[in-house]
């Protein structure tokens, strides 16, 4: 699996990779997740998908919906549903913040990564960002392509 470069004891499972290319995002939360033992054991075989899931608030909490963890094979009767809606673990301030702007701003909840962090523990990170229009991201594109080009320059001039 994939190691994070910035921390190096993170173990990522998961991650959204079209988010940053769909989304401005604005700012980052770490967040636990609300897990039974066969979810824990489907995402330590490192096969979940958070690409098509979105976070929302109801009833003062911050759920994570439309994330698919595959069930574990080896459990029976005591498997999980695939597509469940999981809870977010959030301060109070932090989940305050986050229900203001997506209310007031019209800002969207995007997941990034799920990891184990050097504890063990399963999280997720999760995105305040606002929808990029479609010159936007021709922008983006024509940046990371520029980037691109200039990079090959400088490593074959030397």
């Amino acid at each position: 699996m994939a190691k994070d470069s910035a921390n190096p004891k993170r173990h990522i499972v998961a991650e959204n990779r079209k988010a940053r290319f769909n989304y401005e995002i604005l700012e980052t939360f770490e967040a636990g997740l609300v897990l039974t033992g066969t979810e824990v054991k489907s995402l330590r075989e490192g096969k979940a998908n958070i690409a098509e899931s979105y976070a929302s608030e109801e009833g003062g909490e911050i759920w994570l919906i439309n994330s698919y963890l595959p069930e574990y094979l080896q459990a029976n009767r005591a498997n999980h549903e695939t597509r469940r809606r999981r809870k977010l673990l959030l301060s109070k301030r932090e989940v305050r913040k986050l229900i203001g702007a997506v209310q007031r701003d019209g800002m969207s909840l995007v997941p990034l990564k799920v990891y184990f962090n050097d504890r063990g523990r399963a999280k997720i990170e999760i995105a305040l960002g606002r929808g990029k229009k479609l010159h936007d991201k021709r922008e983006t594109e024509k940046k990371r392509d520029w980037d691109r080009q200039k990079a090959r320059v400088m490593r074959d001039r030397g």
